[in-house]
């Protein structure tokens, strides 16, 4: 059992920036891929980002990339979220989440509390 929680969220202007966190309590988080998603009211959890387990091979949703870049630190247990450039359009609930290295929720299978993100136009 993994368990992940996430902070950073916050309240932010249009082009701001904010890093996400991710805290995971095993050092079995170091044989996860880790991916982050966000959800926004009335929508569907949407694919954000995933690094593999190795650090070796990350991925985005076309809407974030150039933007926002996913890293981890093994010795840590860390998992970040770095955010620039933010739009309204980026406001959601985030989380984190271990699994595979897949833009398919379904193929997650531990997950944070999420963590809220709000940009301001």
């Amino acid at each position: 059992q993994v368990r992940l929680v996430e902070s950073g969220g916050g309240l932010v202007q249009t082009g701001g920036s904010l890093r996400l966190s991710c805290a995971a309590s095993e050092r079995t988080f170091n044989t996860y891929n880790m991916g982050w998603f966000r959800q926004a009211p009335g929508k569907e959890r949407e694919f954000v980002a995933v690094i593999s387990w190795n650090r070796i091979s990350t991925y985005y949703a076309d809407s974030v990339k150039g933007r926002f870049t996913i890293s981890r630190d093994s010795a840590k247990q860390l998992v970040y979220l770095q955010m620039n450039s933010l739009k309204p359009e980026d406001t959601a609930v985030y989380y984190c989440a271990a699994g595979a290295f897949s833009r398919n929720p379904s193929e997650y299978t531990y997950w944070g509390q999420g963590t809220q993100v709000t940009v301001s136009s």
